[in-house]
Parts: C-alpha cells; structure tokens; sequence
C-alpha cells in the first residue's frame, strides 16, 4: 500500500471525484468484511458459542473505529519518528484535517484515506478471536482488542505503509496487508492461545462447525468484500495497478479453492464444504501482499501454493498441541507468511514498482527483504501480543471457568443464545389437520416434525 509522499507544488494532484468515489466504495467494502468474518467464524463453532464469536468481531467494529479517530490514524501515518512510529497532532481525533486536504500525493482527501485504513485496523483484531473461540471473558477480549491495536497493530501498520516507516524504507512490499494484518494477527493468535491454553475436551471431544451454510455464507462476504480490500489499496484507479490486484485477487482465489480440495481428496477422500471456504480465504490471505507485485499466472502459482500448504499446516495444531480453534494460524499466518515471501520469487517488475523476484532475474535481495518484514512483524506480534495476554490473564482473567465454557459460553457472557429450539425454531410443533373432503369429522391436533 504507497504511503503519502511529498510532491512539488507544481505537481499537486487535484481532487478526483472518480477516485474518491471508488475509494469510498472500497472502504465500505472492507467494512463488510469484518460482517463476513463474524458468519465465517460462527458458522464454524458450536451452537453454544455462535453469538460470541459474531461479538468477537462485532465489537471491533466499536472499539478500533472510536480508538482509530482519537489516536490511531495518528501513530500510524502521522509523520515518522524515529522510523518506529508516527504522530500529527492535526490527526488527534482527525480535527486539523480540511475537507477538501488530500492525501499527500494523491487525489483522495485525508477523510478517504483514514476512513479507508480505519476499516483495516477494524478487520485485524477480528481476525485473532478464531483462534479463542468457546473460552475467553468478552470483557477480557475487548479489553485485549483496544491494548492490541494500540501497542501492536498502529505501529506495524506504520512500519510496514507509513512514510518513513522502517520496512517501507527497506522496500518491502506489502500491497494491502500480508505482514501488517495476516502475519500480524496470526502471530498474535498464537501469542494469546499459548497463554490461555486449550479448550476443555481439545482432542477428545467432537467440536465441528454447526452451520456450514454459516460459514460458506461468511466466506463469499470475505470474498467480495476482499476486493475492496486489495484492488483499493492502490488508493486510485489511474494507472491499471489497481485493475491488475482486482484480477489477480480473483485468480489466486479460486486457484487456491482448487488447491486445498485436490489435497483434501488425496488425504480424505472428500471434497468438503469447508475445505473449499478455508481454501478461500487462504488464498485472499495469500495474494493480498503479492497482488501488485505478480502476474495472473504467478497470482494462480501463489494461490495453488497457499491452498495446499494452508490446508497441511491447519493439522499443525493437533501435532503440536496448541488449540487454534478456527485455524487462525494455519490460514492467516501461514498464509501471510508465504504470500509475502512469494513475492520473492514471483514479483515481475511491471506492476506496482520495478521490483524483481528471482524467478524474473531479481537474485535473492527482494526475498531478503521480504524474509526481514515477515520474520520482524512474526517476533513483535507474537511476544506483545502473549505479553498482553498474561497481564490480563493475571489480573482480570481470560478464561470464563470450566463449568461455564462446558455449558456454552453465550449464555454466560451474552445471556443468549443463536437458536431457540424449545418453541417454533425447531423440535415438533402442533399442526391442524383438517378433516378429509367430505367428513364432518372434527380437525385433530396432530404433532409434526418441524
């Protein structure tokens, strides 16, 4: 994603209806992502935690949106300091800005850019509670959600996209979000799930997806808001780079359905409904950072990666005995990971910058450079991130008890719950049955199944 730059007054853009319009358009698209995040997890957990996890995300779009005005936009692409962090004064609570100020560089207003960037930091924390379904406080959690944001994600999000920001200056290429969001997230949801520990009945109890209707729903919602995501993140629609993500989001995505269904049938002997949603959304995870970078056969080469390797790394976790409830770390971060190490490889030199990977006669310094922005984002995230974790957990607590989590952490928390199965949302319902044509006999009550 090009952070703002400094122009000459004489190449001052003007304000472009055009790409203001788009932009705002993206964003709301980004928006409903965090929505879709919400269905894809809940369809994916027990009945008896489904309004939790869609809280889980809901509550981001309350906490980061009010915390991004007052000080976020502020730390992340405020101006550098010390390469680590930024910081505008005229940002605090987004009240020095002019209606009509552009964003440095571009022909979007400042209003567009931060509202645009608001809907990335809303989706970020989201994407960690996956990874914590069935078992944390939502005290806990939203508490977790705004020191999160604060201490880890507006910093990152400056190192990776903010003027002066030390890996922008590096050149890492990043185009909408593979370190700063899905490497940062996933890190952070393994950091959090090593504190808190495992849910009761890991590895003994069933715990499928109650709903996969649910969860195919949420995951076409991630699908079509990604492109808002990533085609947008180009921040106008002038020079084609924009219109080249947008294709290659499409093209790495469904390459990756591919992927993770053909490893699926090989290891399973099935071609599963959630298999082709995880395989999704890896590749949307994949192809965010390489997008801008890479052609439509490198988009299809990165997707089919993503998809198999996504697919064997979500076992990860039964061999090794940490509970990624919804496979957070095996979709996001390991996504994340080889999306933005990919670009080492695939990156053409035609795109978004001059950049070249090594299978276009770049050598190895792009992946080096991409090696240092994964490896970097990985260690901060996962160390802060448990970090905050254990500080909550020592004080406040984490965890509801064992007796609550056992009887389903919406009633407890939420004093809900998704389905009500005692009267017409299911069991057995009384219906009339009228008399045969022709008999006076009286109706009956007859009990049905619903």
């Amino acid at each position: 994603m090009p952070p703002g730059i400094t122009t000459l007054a004489a190449d001052a853009p003007e304000l472009s209806a055009a790409n203001t319009g788009f932009m705002l358009i993206c964003s709301a698209l980004v928006m409903l992502m965090t929505p879709g995040l919400a269905f894809f997890y809940g369809g994916m957990v027990r009945v008896k935690s489904t309004l939790n996890m869609l809280m889980m995300s809901f509550i981001s779009l309350g906490i980061v949106t009010i915390l991004w005005v007052l000080y976020g936009f502020s730390l992340a692409f405020g101006t550098d300091i010390g390469s680590v962090i930024g910081w505008s004064s005229d940002f605090v609570g987004l009240s020095g800005i002019g209606v009509t100020e552009l964003w440095d560089g571009y022909t979007i207003p400042v209003y567009v850019f931060a509202v645009f960037q608001m809907m990335f930091a809303v989706l970020t924390p989201a994407l960690i509670s996956g990874a914590l379904a069935d078992r944390v406080k939502f005290t806990s959690w939203a508490l977790f959600v705004a020191l999160w944001v604060t201490v880890v994600y507006f910093p990152v999000a400056h190192w990776v996209w903010g003027a002066g920001g030390w890996l922008f200056e590096l050149g890492v290429i990043d185009f909408a979000g593979g370190t700063a969001v899905h490497i940062n997230a996933g890190a952070a949801a393994l950091g959090v799930i090593l504190v808190i520990g495992k849910r009761v009945g890991f590895k003994k109890d069933p715990m499928r997806p109650h709903s996969l209707p649910l969860v195919m729903l949420g995951a076409a919602l991630l699908w079509f808001g990604w492109f808002g995501f990533n085609a947008g993140s180009w921040l106008g629609n002038d020079d084609g780079v924009g219109a080249v993500m947008f294709v290659n989001t499409q093209v790495a995505t469904g390459a990756a359905v591919l992927g993770w269904l053909a490893y699926e049938k090989i290891r399973h002997g099935s071609f599963t409904t959630l298999g082709a949603a995880s395989g999704a959304v890896a590749g949307l995870v994949a192809i965010t950072p390489a997008g801008g970078a890479v052609s439509p056969l490198g988009a299809i080469a990165i997707g089919v990666i993503a998809g198999v390797l996504c697919a064997m790394a979500v076992g990860l976790k039964y061999k090794f005995g940490y509970d990624d409830s919804l496979d957070v770390v095996g979709v996001h971060l390991v996504g994340g990971i080889l999306g933005s190490l990919l670009v080492g490889f695939f990156a053409t030199g035609g795109v978004q910058s001059d950049a070249k990977g090594l299978f276009y006669g770049g050598g190895l310094d792009q992946l080096g450079k991409q090696a240092v922005g994964v490896f970097a984002v990985l260690a901060y995230s996962l160390v802060v991130s448990a970090l905050l974790a254990l500080v909550l957990d020592r004080t406040i607590g984490m965890r509801v008890s064992e007796d609550d989590e056992v009887s389903g952490i919406d009633q407890v928390e939420h004093a809900e719950t998704a389905y009500d199965f005692s009267g017409a949302g299911g069991g057995s319902i009384a219906r009339t049955t009228p008399p045969a044509p022709g008999t006076a006999a009286a109706p009956t009550n007859k009990k049905v199944d619903a």
